[in-house]
């Protein structure tokens, strides 16, 4: 049973797109998105 928060496929590409393309750190992409660096890894992992 998944409780989490549920995130668009638009969401999901423009937070990786950050990291991978513009370079900016993990961290610092999840805070300024207001999520947790786990799930951005997470999100980055199933995106790449």
């Amino acid at each position: 049973m998944n409780k989490g928060i549920r995130f668009t496929d638009e969401f999901k590409q423009e937070a990786v797109a950050q990291v991978v393309e513009r370079g900016y750190a993990v961290s610092e992409v999840a805070e300024r998105l207001g999520i947790s660096t786990k799930s951005l890894y997470t999100v980055r992992h199933h995106i790449i």
